[in-house]
């Protein structure tokens, strides 16, 4: 995980892709390739979607189900 820092600014850091992620989920269940697939112009290394989805699955930000698909378990 690249968090901001001298070395990484917040526009190239795993929390920068977080709110990307998230706006893509809030119309419903996405396949984890589909996903990765909407984010890779984001990502610098195929290891940033990784990250940003450790990072989210530790905050209980977002979960997958039995078919594959990513969901947000943020409430509206």
């Amino acid at each position: 995980m690249q968090l901001p820092s001298k070395l990484y600014p917040y526009e190239k850091s795993t929390l920068a892709l977080i709110p990307r992620v998230l706006e893509l989920l809030q119309f419903g269940p996405i396949k984890v390739i589909d996903l990765y697939t909407s984010m890779r112009q984001s990502l610098a290394d195929p290891t940033d979607f990784l990250s940003v989805m450790d990072c989210l699955y530790a905050l209980r930000s977002v979960d997958i189900n039995s078919e594959g698909e990513v969901y947000t378990c943020l409430k509206k």
